[in-house]
């Protein structure tokens, strides 16, 4: 009896060590550092250094776009969840929103050539964590709602 509870025990190690390799793995956590650089080199020249934007940017130029907007609490991205700034980032505004059924001409290019997935959601990561409490609260909630309806922006 023992021999075959060793051996019951034995394929039962097994069947888990085997489901942990091949099961995908959880989300990996965000790196703001990287993020933050990689914002330096990618998105600084519209956003602005300092997450600022530029100038009059609720105000379309002559070519009817708006400029790009802050991603400092002043600014309107801390509005979207998660899924949304991710897909505006990876495929461009234009595109992004086209996807959701809104016709707008964005200026904002896309960066799915430029960047992994991984960098786009570290940028994310440092611009979130620049927010108050109140402004990371409320998006928070945003990309859980996000979440609910099944729009992670992939």
């Amino acid at each position: 009896m023992k021999a075959g509870l060793a051996t019951v025990l034995a394929l039962s190690l097994a069947v888990i060590a085997a489901a942990a390799w091949y099961l995908p793995r959880g989300p990996v956590a965000e790196d703001v550092a990287a993020g933050e650089r990689l914002y330096a080199e990618n998105c600084a020249s519209c956003h602005g250094a300092d997450l600022e934007g530029q100038p009059d940017w609720r105000t379309p130029g002559p070519d009817g776009r708006l400029p790009a907007p802050p991603h400092d609490e002043s600014g309107h991205t801390w509005h979207h969840g998660d899924g949304m700034l991710f897909s505006y980032t990876k495929l461009g505004g234009k595109a992004a929103l086209a996807a959701r059924g809104v016709k707008f001409d964005s200026g904002m290019p896309g960066f799915a050539d430029a960047l992994s997935d991984r960098q786009i959601r570290d940028i994310l990561a440092y611009i979130r964590s620049t927010w108050p409490d109140r402004q990371r609260e409320v998006q928070a909630a945003r990309t859980a709602a996000e979440r609910l309806e099944g729009d992670t922006g992939e």
